[in-house]
């Protein structure tokens, strides 16, 4: 048998000799990554409540983010998104003018509730209805959108739920466009739904809701911060709008460091006060919620207090590490291939992505894995031959011992590579040196 072996070797090697030399690749280096964790530094008086990068979801502060609570007008960022999409997609134009029906009015004409004073049969602008509903909050304008949208409340309220599950709030339950009560939206609610029923889902649904709609339509935030307007100024109707969130640069909540521009309050006796927000330090956006914060009266700003301690934990506390497009990531450097001239195969990033690590820890810790293609994969490698520049799949990126991970109980965000040369597939010849190699 080892005379047989050593016959068969030399035959092999010589056929090898004939056919070229192998090339061999060094082994990657690896590095060691930084930590992240629940921090208990910020005492939030609130009973739920959660901040994150507005970009990829990382979750750098959490309390109780997954229970369902009451979000009132908040809402109205879901409608929103819908509303935008509507837009976006041509089935409504901003100056197109809607009229709106009685029980709609009649919503709009409680003076109880937030709201802009529409007239049964009167017509309003699509861009018009969509400022009161951010920037006063009308609870009556949204219905009217929502209307406008689907062709009727509850038609509305289906899109809502399809949407959120799209999002992937997996907490929701929704029953209007605006977030009152469904005794107090009337005849626009359900005959079969308790009166005192109203939307609810968590801070984590109300974060990923928020990412989305700034990710998709960032123009969201040319009206949200904005601090005062005239709804049909000149008219008996003439509304002075000012916006609910006090943050905003110049207002009684404003906070001098932080750069607040949105997004949206929320408030009922169930709910408390809730209010999500962003803010922009120096390129770094990030998305935090406060669900049922005190709310003593009209003026009581513990929404905003609240808000401003878990703005500036994050800025005050974290750095951000900026991954290039092109990087090669630690775990995700490498790819093993199948029938290729190399055994493996050098990856790069195909987007840029952010990364959020504390004031104490090594801004290179940074690690990944790989997830390759289906299609691409044979024998748990990458298949040759692949050209140049080939998307293969998916770096899972993520920081060492992180606890809080990303929005959607995920610890990875998820980033695109590719090949940074071309695969090559190898000859008969090293093939089969390959094949009799590994039967030994």
């Amino acid at each position: 048998m080892k005379r047989l072996k050593q016959v068969v070797m030399g035959l092999v090697t010589a056929m090898m000799l004939f056919a070229g030399s192998l090339s061999t690749l060094s082994a990657p280096v690896t590095a060691q990554a930084a930590t992240t964790s629940t921090s208990t530094t910020v005492n939030l008086k609130a009973k739920a409540g959660i901040a994150v990068d507005a970009k990829t979801g990382q979750i750098l502060y959490d309390k109780n983010s997954d229970q369902a609570l009451p979000v009132a007008s908040m809402t109205k960022l879901l409608s929103i998104y819908l509303v935008l999409d509507a837009v976006h997609s041509g089935q409504l134009k901003w100056d197109q003018k809607i009229t709106v029906n009685k029980a709609t009015a009649k919503v709009a004409q409680n003076t109880n509730l937030s709201n802009v004073p529409l007239r049964a049969g009167h017509k309003y602008t699509v861009k018009a209805l969509y400022q009161a509903s951010l920037i006063y909050s009308a609870n009556g304008a949204i219905e009217a959108l929502g209307t406008a949208v689907a062709g009727s409340p509850h038609a509305f309220v289906d899109k809502m739920r399809a949407q959120a599950k799209k999002l992937g709030m997996t907490n929701a339950k929704i029953y209007n466009a605006c977030g009152l009560t469904n005794k107090q939206v009337g005849k626009l609610g359900y005959d079969n739904v308790a009166g005192s029923t109203e939307n609810e889902w968590s801070a984590a649904d109300q974060a990923k809701l928020a990412v989305a709609l700034l990710d998709k339509y960032p123009e969201v935030l040319q009206t949200t911060s904005v601090k005062k307007m005239w709804f049909e100024k000149g008219t008996n109707d003439a509304t002075k709008m000012e916006n609910w969130n006090w943050m905003l640069k110049g207002l009684s909540a404003s906070y001098a460091k932080l750069h607040v521009d949105g997004l949206k309050t929320g408030t009922s006796d169930a709910a408390g006060a809730n209010f999500t927000g962003t803010a922009n330090n120096n390129g770094n956006r990030i998305v935090t919620v406060v669900l049922h914060a005190a709310h003593k009266s009209e003026t009581d700003p513990s929404r905003f207090k609240q808000t401003q301690k878990m703005m500036s934990y994050v800025y005050n506390n974290f750095k951000t590490v900026n991954v290039k497009v092109g990087s090669q990531v630690t775990g995700s450097k490498t790819v093993k291939t199948n029938d290729a001239k190399e055994k493996t195969a050098k990856l790069a990033l195909t987007q840029g992505v952010k990364l959020w690590i504390r004031n104490d820890q090594v801004a290179s810790n940074v690690q990944s894995t790989t997830t390759l293609k289906s299609k691409l994969v044979k024998n748990k490698a990458l298949e040759a031959p692949v050209a140049k520049n080939t998307v293969v799949g998916t770096a899972n990126i993520s920081l060492k011992g992180d606890q809080l991970g990303f929005l959607g109980n995920t610890k990875t965000t998820r980033v695109p590579v590719k090949v940074t040369g071309a695969v090559e597939k190898a000859n008969v010849f090293v093939r089969l040196w390959r094949a009799i190699v590994a039967l030994f």
